[in-house]
């Protein structure tokens, strides 16, 4: 089955938008979210629909934890608590609800799905491959795939080798046919690896081989709909730089 792989949405209606309707024209049969639907952009409810309507799985993502109360907002640096509260006080109660039934970690599919990581679904930035091997080390699947960092990447260990890994550009492909491997699609609706193109992974799991996507959408709007939320305006100067 071929997959498409989606993560770290935050209320970006623009970008999640863009990026389904070039998942509809691809191969991909199913659409699967690692979380943070909500939290820092100014359509959570548009976003949170979308993915009711199209995610075959969800998980839920700490800023997702945040909103419904689950983590304590105390946690979240100063940016990200004020966006958290403001979605607090917007969303719908159909909204919430269903963020209140997500979990951010998923062991019922083919490859482990984790909004962090295995180690911790929930915070931990895997960035480097001393972390990647320390969730090698403790992953269940030979493939799994997380979110969190907003950075798209790989990493990969081969038997009897330590954990090496890279970050990834549009259209690099992976051979997943062996070895373990901790892949992240990077971020749709707010990128940091340095390309603004949301971004997102075609994972094919009948030939094990992935290709890192990334698609143009409206910048401009999203970071308008930002300041008109009167949210704080670094939450929408960012998105025009991917950072």
């Amino acid at each position: 089955m071929r997959v498409a792989i989606v993560s770290d949405i935050h209320g970006n209606r623009h970008a999640f938008e863009a990026v389904l309707d070039a998942i509809a024209l691809s191969d991909c049969e199913e659409m699967w979210c690692l979380g943070d639907l909500v939290g820092y952009g100014a359509e959570p409810d548009a976003c949170v629909a979308l993915a009711r309507r199209h995610a075959a799985v969800c998980l839920a993502g700490n800023h997702d934890l945040g909103v419904r109360g689950s983590l304590p907002l105390e946690e979240f640096s100063r940016g990200a608590a004020l966006a958290a509260k403001w979605t607090q006080d917007e969303i719908t109660p159909e909204t919430r609800a269903y963020l209140d039934q997500l979990e951010p970690a998923n062991l019922g599919e083919q490859v482990g799905l984790y909004h962090a990581s295995p180690r911790d679904p929930i915070w931990e930035y895997v960035l480097s491959p001393l972390q990647a091997e320390l969730c090698l080390d403790v992953q269940s699947q030979r493939v799994c795939l997380i979110g969190h960092s907003h950075v798209a990447l790989s990493f990969s260990r081969a038997p009897g080798a330590p954990a090496t890994g890279q970050t990834r550009a549009a259209d690099e492909q992976l051979a997943l046919d062996g070895g373990e491997w901790l892949i992240n699609p990077g971020s749709v609706g707010q990128p940091r690896d340095g390309d603004p193109r949301a971004a997102w992974l075609e994972l094919d799991m009948g030939d094990w081989t992935a290709v890192y996507r990334r698609t143009e959408y409206d910048i401009a709007g999203a970071a308008a709909a930002i300041r008109a939320a009167r949210l704080p305006g670094s939450l929408a100067e960012r998105l025009l730089y991917g950072q």
